[in-house]
């Protein structure tokens, strides 16, 4: 089981980014994946998700921004980030569910990918 995360980079504020996520080893079909992020001395949050059918789950900050898709035929989550905000800079995670849907905590996810920077400056 892989998830290889990419995409990342930096970006001026109200700028877009879209990152990516693919998976090695599994289906999308039976698992859950989320986006977490994790600033200097922070913890670890989620900010996505999506379920083995397609449904997903924001958080409060993200809403309206930030949009979560995947392509089952490639294996791949992709994470729509628009409207970019200094606030937004982090290392951004992907991690598969322990199950089939969403969880908010990262207790609840078991395999992660190697994180990429998402710097939002001017």
């Amino acid at each position: 089981v892989q998830l290889q995360a990419g995409g990342g980079g930096l970006v001026q504020p109200g700028g877009s980014l879209r990152l990516s996520c693919a998976a090695f080893g599994f289906s999308l079909d039976d698992y859950a994946i989320g986006w977490f992020h994790q600033a200097p001395g922070k913890e670890r949050e989620g900010v996505s998700c999506i379920g083995y059918d397609g449904g997903t789950w924001y958080e409060d900050s993200v809403k309206g921004r930030f949009t979560i898709s995947k392509d089952n035929a490639r294996n791949t989550v992709y994470l729509q980030m628009n409207s970019l905000k200094p606030e937004d800079t982090a290392v951004y995670y992907c991690a598969r569910s322990k199950g089939i849907n969403c969880f908010r905590s990262a207790r609840n996810f078991d395999s992660w990918g190697q994180g990429t920077q998402v710097t939002v400056s001017s």
